[in-house]
């Protein structure tokens, strides 16, 4: 008796191919490139994805002091933080974190896309961002990826 078999093949941590990518984010808008960051991050991309387990690629994304946000963005959005004491939150604008810390703010947009549980925690290790174009990953061979390239 000859017939085909079928088997669901799903990833675990010994057979999950991880690369090493990177992304400019010259002139990106924010969202979308939090979007594909995140999606990227978690294996959405490959063929074998499976929900609870870290089958994304580390993704390298550097100039992102010049990441773009659209409209009224830079001025009237406003990331929220609380001390913890009464009277204790402070309101900061994306313009002041572009001048302090600008891997603020795609970390944080990206972490917001990714789950909120352990997995998320993790998959939040394998992004590394950078101001600068230059970054300290070289010798892992990273893949150049532009974002109008990924679907």
């Amino acid at each position: 008796m000859e017939s085909l078999s079928y088997k669901t093949i799903s990833a675990n941590a010994s057979t999950v191919q991880k690369e090493w990518i990177v992304i400019d984010a010259t002139n990106a808008v924010l969202g979308r490139l939090a979007s594909q960051v995140a999606k990227i991050l978690r294996g959405k991309h490959k063929a074998n994805y499976t929900p609870h387990v870290d089958c994304g690629d580390n993704v390298i994304i550097i100039n992102c002091e010049k990441v773009k946000l659209t409209g009224k963005k830079l001025t009237d959005k406003m990331y929220v933080r609380h001390s913890g004491y009464p009277g204790g939150q402070k309101h900061t604008p994306p313009a002041d974190y572009l001048v302090k810390q600008p891997e603020f703010i795609i970390k944080k947009a990206v972490k917001g896309m990714l789950p909120k549980n352990r997995i998320g925690s993790v998959l939040l290790t394998n992004l590394k961002v950078y101001a600068g174009s230059e970054h300290p990953h070289q010798a892992q061979n990273p893949k150049e990826l532009k974002l109008n390239e990924i679907k």
